[in-house]
């Protein structure tokens, strides 16, 4: 993982600012990283899209129904940086 999000907060939008633990900060916009389907269904509603939160344990956003969203993807989002495959073992 390249670095824990440590802050996040809900704007207009589909957009969510969120601050890293390695200092990097901005904006993301939902609609143009996640299709709202499935699991993502419920931030459709926007009560529901404000109970986004900071995983503690996974550095992560996440909403109570579990969905959450890879830290590296969002981090790469702001920063511009690219996203290397991760293969390993699924524990």
């Amino acid at each position: 993982m390249l670095s824990q999000i440590v802050e996040a907060r809900p704007l207009e939008g589909y957009r969510i600012y969120l601050r890293f633990e390695d200092g990097a900060r901005g904006v993301v916009d939902l609609l143009k990283t996640i299709r709202l389907e499935g699991v993502f269904a419920p931030l459709r509603e926007r009560s529901y899209f404000e109970q986004v939160r900071v995983h503690p344990e996974m550095g992560t956003i996440c909403w109570p129904n579990g969905a959450d969203l890879d830290p590296d993807v969002l981090h790469a989002a702001i920063t511009g940086a690219t996203v290397e495959p991760q293969i390993g073992r699924r524990g």
